[in-house]
């Protein structure tokens, strides 16, 4: 009884790892190549530095993201128009019921043919919107590698 105890001890803290990686190298870098290998390792979005090593070393593919402000502005943009477009098909809902409850029957078919053709201007500009944000996409949005 007194051997089992001695053969596990209980040890304070985490539990140790079945493979724990102790091999160490080092290397040295110039200052251009440092700062090279710095900018490599913020644009591959990757929190540790030693798992970029690793996947550098064995060539298991670096991510690479680069963001380009003026990009990611026209984006925005592009993105909070086709939201206040949406916005105005909310508004022509309400429009039509208070036509409907506020009107004779005649008026408001009359104001509903003026703005069935005030529709149609925004179904063509909003299939635009949707066009140009896929080609903005396309173009500028792709994943390098």
């Amino acid at each position: 009884m007194k051997n089992e105890e001695k053969k596990n001890p209980h040890k304070g803290g985490r539990p140790s790892k079945i493979d724990p990686a102790v091999h160490r190298y080092s290397i040295s870098l110039t200052a251009e190549e440092n700062a090279r290998f710095l900018t490599l390792f913020e644009t591959s979005g990757m929190h540790v530095m030693a798992h970029f090593i690793t996947a550098c070393v064995f060539q298991k593919g670096i991510k690479t993201v680069k963001m380009d402000k003026a990009t990611m502005d026209y984006y925005m943009r592009l993105t909070s128009f086709y939201s206040q477009f949406r916005a105005v098909g909310v508004n022509y809902n309400q429009v039509v019921k208070i036509l409907y409850q506020k009107f004779s029957e005649k008026k408001a078919s009359a104001y509903l043919y003026k703005l069935e053709k005030q529709t149609i201007e925004l179904a063509v500009l909003s299939k635009k919107i949707i066009q140009l944000t896929e080609e903005f996409e396309e173009k500028h949005m792709k994943k390098e590698s």
